[in-house]
């Protein structure tokens, strides 16, 4: 059955396309890598949000260089099945313009066990954040907007 899912069980003939343009389907995201000898599955959904650090933000536009984008979320994808053999990963990043609520990023990782399944995950969003060419303009909620960086947010205790 042919899929245009980015995942690293499937066949190099399929298509990969980790950027989107429509909502993302997380439980989509889960079927890719889900199998029979992974036993612990992690998905992150990175949602626009309104926090007390944010302001009054309404929604994201996302643009991107595409084909640079992609390649690099290849490069990201093939770092993974490298390092940890075994693991299954399918993500999507989503462009154009994401209201509060709604998700700009999926990451569906399926391991053999949980630690690693969160590793690789954990690991997956800091290389995206860091490493893919995509710009952020915020809409606010009094009709103005802002660009904000992309760089990737400390881990907090």
């Amino acid at each position: 059955m042919a899929t245009n899912w980015p995942s690293s069980r499937l066949s190099v003939e399929v298509e990969v396309g980790y950027l989107v343009r429509e909502p993302i389907d997380t439980a989509a995201l889960v079927d890719a890598v889900s199998g029979p000898l992974l036993g612990g599955t992690v998905l992150f959904s990175g949602t626009v949000r309104a926090g007390p650090d944010d302001g009054p933000v309404i929604a994201i536009e996302y643009s991107a260089y595409d084909q640079m984008a992609e390649a690099e979320c290849a490069r990201i994808e093939a770092e993974v099945v490298e390092r940890w053999p075994g693991v299954s990963l399918a993500f999507r990043h989503r462009l154009g313009r994401v209201r509060i609520g709604e998700a700009s990023i999926g990451i569906a990782v399926a391991a053999p066990h949980r630690a690693e399944a969160f590793e690789v995950c954990r690991h997956v969003i800091d290389e995206v954040k860091v490493r893919l060419p995509i710009w952020k303009r915020e809409f606010l909620d009094d009709g103005e907007t802002r660009w904000r960086s992309n760089a990737p947010t400390t881990t907090e205790s």
